[in-house]
């Protein structure tokens, strides 16, 4: 299976600790798929956000979760593989992932009213 730049790319990690790292370090912490290697993501994110790439650094994380069976059946654990990928721009490349006016849209919520 060959993967493109794509299916390579799944989206950003958005958590508090990602904000700081794009924000102080110039780092992108990104979610990617699981065979994707570190010269595949590279590659992608250069051609598809127009940067230099300077390092990154993969981190493969296992997440478990036990399925309800009954008590007299063992649990059977689900495990799902999450790769993400911790991307360091070089100097004079910055790209702002949790930039306000581009954010994407919360799932769940409302749009706001205004009063006219």
């Amino acid at each position: 299976m060959k993967l493109t730049k794509y299916d390579i790319i799944k989206g950003p990690v958005i958590s508090d600790k990602a904000h700081k790292l794009n924000r102080v370090e110039k780092q992108l912490v990104l979610r990617v798929h699981p065979k994707a290697n570190k010269p595949l993501i590279k590659a992608a994110i250069e051609e598809l956000f127009k940067v230099k790439v300077k390092d990154v650094r993969t981190l493969l994380r296992k997440k478990s979760s036990l399925k309800a069976t009954q008590k007299k059946y063992n649990a059977t654990p689900s495990i799902k593989k999450e790769k993400i990928a911790y991307v360091t721009l070089a100097e004079g490349h910055s790209l702002n992932l949790f930039d306000q006016a581009g954010a994407p849209p919360v799932e769940g919520a409302q749009p706001t009213k205004t009063e006219s």
